[in-house]
């Protein structure tokens, strides 16, 4: 009987009937399987399907994706500066491309940015180098000086910070973690905390304390919108005493009913960020959750940018008394936050501080940023004459430079008259062309001539 079934004539009409079925894609249903059971996967509804399904905000996401370009740009000029001689090597940023998150060959992304990096052929040792352009140089020289000028700031920042702890305390590294955001320098903990010490006291190496509370600090910054709205739109105190401003992105569609849940939203009465009152009814969940807004706005007002990656706001969940999901949270209102995708992290912007993808309300810190954001979006616009190279004497062997020191050569050309003076390491040019005869005067050197 098997020999009957699985015989070759039976096997290749299975075979062909499997393949019919496979090469359709979908199951059919016959006289002789109506009976089984059809199964249909649900629908998943998650934190992540509702921020793939989101309405984006693209001016929001095409800001990340020219921060996250400067955020590159900013950490090759950091290894550039760590070199001794102020220069790197091409090939030697090419190694370290995949430390700073880097998924594009360093030259192309080098030569995206001339107004940041200038690559040069390097004299001695002929081969490509790069470094940071004056005016690139300028700018991170002015953001540090600004950051330094704003310490009164970065101190009442650091005291509402502790405020709106529960206990008063924060992790030294979850603050390192957000110290650009926050506007701090990068040895705040050598250069700002020991002058402070009657505000902000180390407790431990990995903890700042607060002193003593400051009642005059402990008012949010919602709070300033809200005196706004009652005084000038002349609106009822029950409609702003706990409103939050609601900005929906372009697009987005409001569900039936939805319009009057978030009116009653608007009303529910809550405790707010500095006010210190644990007693939370477990039942109500809804207020527990307003509060939980409360703090996440005003921490995210404190910041120079005003937004945070959400990765390191996760870090403030329990010394905050956030425990929930923050990713859901946020996408629960989005009205008031947005998660984009966009660029290297998952980041938090609070949408009413930015309209057609600039800061409102900016400030010092912001400004310096900005001018540096500008040179990335500038790309390879405006560029004038290039920087002249610097010929860099200490690759130099002792012995060649003392035999080079008086040797003045001058190469002529009909187009370019180039004097080079070893021992100042410098070259001028009289005449500027596209092409530097560099191999003209190295083959004179050697005492060849190059027709």
């Amino acid at each position: 009987m098997a020999s009957i079934i699985f015989g070759p004539g039976n096997l290749h009409a299975l075979c062909a009937r499997l393949r019919i079925l496979s090469g359709s894609g979908t199951f059919q249903y016959g006289p002789f399987n109506c009976g089984v059971q059809r199964r249909w996967k649900k629908p998943v509804d998650s934190a992540r399907t509702r921020l793939e399904g989101r309405t984006r905000d693209h001016r929001l996401d095409k800001l990340m994706v020219q921060l996250r370009n400067l955020k590159l740009a900013l950490a090759v000029c950091e290894l550039i500066s760590q070199q001794r001689n102020g220069y790197a090597s091409i090939q030697l940023l090419s190694k370290w491309r995949h430390e700073v998150g880097m998924n594009i060959q360093i030259g192309a992304f080098l030569n995206k940015y001339p107004h940041i990096f200038q690559i040069y052929m390097h004299p001695v040792n002929r081969n490509n180098c790069c470094k940071i352009t004056q005016k690139m140089a300028d700018l991170i020289a002015e953001e540090d000086v600004v950051i330094r000028e704003n310490e009164t700031d970065i101190v009442k920042r650091l005291k509402k910070l502790l405020m709106l702890s529960t206990n008063g305390t924060l992790n030294m590294h979850a603050l390192w973690l957000v110290r650009r955001e926050l506007g701090l320098p990068d040895d705040y903990r050598s250069s700002i905390l020991p002058k402070h010490q009657h505000d902000l006291y180390l407790e431990s190496p990995d903890t700042l304390s607060l002193v003593s509370r400051y009642d005059e600090l402990a008012v949010a910054k919602i709070e300033e919108w809200r005196k706004k709205e009652y005084t000038e739109k002349w609106l009822a105190e029950s409609e702003t005493k706990y409103a939050f401003p609601i900005n929906f992105p372009t697009g987005f569609k409001i569900e039936k009913g939805s319009r009057e849940k978030l009116k009653n939203w608007q009303r529910l009465p809550y405790t707010k960020p500095y006010e210190k009152n644990d007693l939370h009814p477990i039942h109500n969940v809804e207020r527990l959750e307003k509060r939980i807004v409360g703090i996440l706005h005003e921490l995210l007002s404190l910041t120079v940018e005003r937004m945070m990656p959400l990765e390191r706001l996760s870090h403030f969940r329990r010394v905050f008394a956030m425990e929930v999901n923050l990713r859901e949270l946020l996408l629960k209102y989005p009205g008031i936050f947005y998660i984009s995708t966009k660029g290297s992290a998952q980041t938090v912007i609070l949408r009413e501080s930015y309209s057609k993808g600039c800061l409102i309300e900016p400030n010092p810190v912001y400004d310096a940023r900005r001018k540096m954001l500008d040179l990335i979006l500038s790309g390879c616009r405006n560029i004038g004459e290039p920087e002249s190279a610097t010929w860099f004497t200490e690759e130099y062997d002792q012995g060649s430079c003392h035999e080079s020191q008086n040797d003045m050569c001058k190469v002529g050309t009909d187009d370019t008259i180039v004097e080079l003076e070893t021992d100042r390491g410098s070259y001028r040019e009289n005449h500027i062309t596209e092409e530097l005869p560099y191999q003209n005067f190295c083959d004179t050197r050697k005492g060849r001539t190059r027709s």
